[in-house]
């Protein structure tokens, strides 16, 4: 093989992981949001498919002419630590109404190719009071108005609708705001990463949603992420099925989660992780990735030197709270046990007052208890930490991060 092929054949196994690494990052690249990343993924499509096909299980639909490339990440288990965002200053979660305002909202677009700001709440109105267990939409109010502009703000981050005309903005000061729709219907229904829709699982109308939607929230979400490849659930799975599943289980929470403990993960998969083969998948799969295996005792991790595949770094000095997380994961850390809450606030307490000029935004009487409280949602995010009943656990993979203290006599025994 010439010296121009063996180049040619690394630059295409380089964007080829590239594209892996940014679609683990984001599932849903945009040609207009990101048309660098875009062209990556449409040029290496059928390579980045297989991949993800064969170690996850997940599918790729790149569409050239309209403009993206969603992958559909089906997971049972649920992700607090990934909530949408409001598309404003402070980027705070989004509230159980925005969540409903956004589901009912993309129902009503499904319908309509262009539509108006005020159609569409018109729409959101009348689909609202039609449904007994949900809660009316009011236009008159301005924090109705809020919700339903940060709905659609998420909607239009997606690319799933696009403003021809005004502000979605404008929606929030006036119920008469004129704004212009035009709505990708093919990508909004893209948007659902489920294999069963919704629908088919619903609870009956006549049942109390308050009181039996909580109580099977777990076995309603793993009928709408069921995969009829691994075998239906009424009958038996064979073992070419079963050892899809586990294949694709295992990759999954590797590819997904900070880091996979062993004992997060069920016998089956423990054994297929251990096994000859799914080592030998496990180095594969990360090759081509572009990514480093890191393999310890206590649990494998996937790291990605260049920080193309996560959304977040750790550590980072982005925000207080990422800060004050690695300050107190120290203590965390170098305690001979399980640390309780409250001496993380007096930890927190004890900065803030060192640092007069720092954390600006957690001052005031419950400063400390808040920047305790988004500290630890950092921590639990990385797989770092768990909290249970007030009481804070450091998880193996902490010690990554340990501060080790090099003493004068230790310098001298190198020298």
């Amino acid at each position: 093989m010439s010296n121009l092929a063996n180049q040619l054949v690394i630059a295409e196994r380089e964007e080829v992981a590239r594209a892996i690494r940014l679609l683990l990052a984001t599932p849903l690249i945009g040609a207009k949001t990101a048309p660098e990343a875009f062209d990556l993924v449409r040029r290496r499509r059928e390579p980045v498919e297989k991949w993800f096909d064969y170690y996850c299980g997940w599918s790729l639909v790149v569409e050239p002419r309209l403009g993206y490339a969603r992958l559909a990440k089906v997971r049972v288990a649920t992700d607090p630590t990934r909530p949408a965002r409001r598309h404003r200053t402070g980027r705070a979660p989004f509230d159980r109404r925005r969540y409903t305002l956004l589901c009912v909202a993309a129902a009503e677009l499904l319908g309509v190719p262009v539509t108006t700001v005020g159609l569409l709440a018109d729409r959101v109105v009348q689909a609202s009071a039609a449904d007994p267990v949900l809660p009316p939409f009011d236009t008159s109010s301005r924090a109705e108005r809020m919700a339903f502009v940060d709905a659609l703000r998420l909607l239009e981050s997606f690319g799933a609708v696009e403003v021809v005309d005004g502000a979605t903005e404008s929606f929030v000061d006036s119920a008469d705001a004129k704004v212009l729709y035009r709505v990708d219907v093919t990508l909004l229904m893209r948007l659902l990463a489920a294999p069963v829709g919704a629908s088919q699982v619903a609870v009956a109308p006549e049942r109390s949603y308050t009181d039996e939607v909580p109580s099977r929230f777990t076995e309603l979400l793993t009928r709408l992420s069921r995969e009829r490849r691994y075998g239906d659930a009424d009958e038996p799975v064979s073992e070419v099925q079963r050892n899809l599943w586990l294949r694709h289980s295992v990759f999954r929470k590797l590819v997904d989660d900070p880091v996979v403990h062993r004992d997060d993960l069920t016998p089956a998969e423990l054994a297929y992780l251990s096994s000859p083969t799914g080592g030998q998948l496990l180095r594969r799969a990360a090759d081509q990735a572009g990514l480093l295996v890191e393999e310890r005792a206590e649990g494998v991790m996937l790291i990605d030197p260049d920080g193309v595949a996560t959304d977040s770094r750790f550590p980072d000095d982005s925000g207080n709270a990422k800060v004050a997380a690695l300050l107190l994961l120290d203590l965390i850390t170098s305690a001979p046990g399980p640390v309780a809450v409250e001496q993380l606030r007096t930890e927190a307490d004890a900065l803030l007052g060192r640092f007069p000029k720092w954390a600006k935004g957690y001052r005031g009487e419950d400063g400390a208890t808040r920047l305790v409280a988004d500290a630890l949602d950092v921590l639990r995010a990385f797989g770092l930490v768990r909290l249970d009943s007030g009481v804070v656990r450091a998880q193996p993979a902490a010690t990554r991060y340990a501060v080790t203290r090099t003493s004068a006599d230790d310098v001298e025994d190198e020298s």
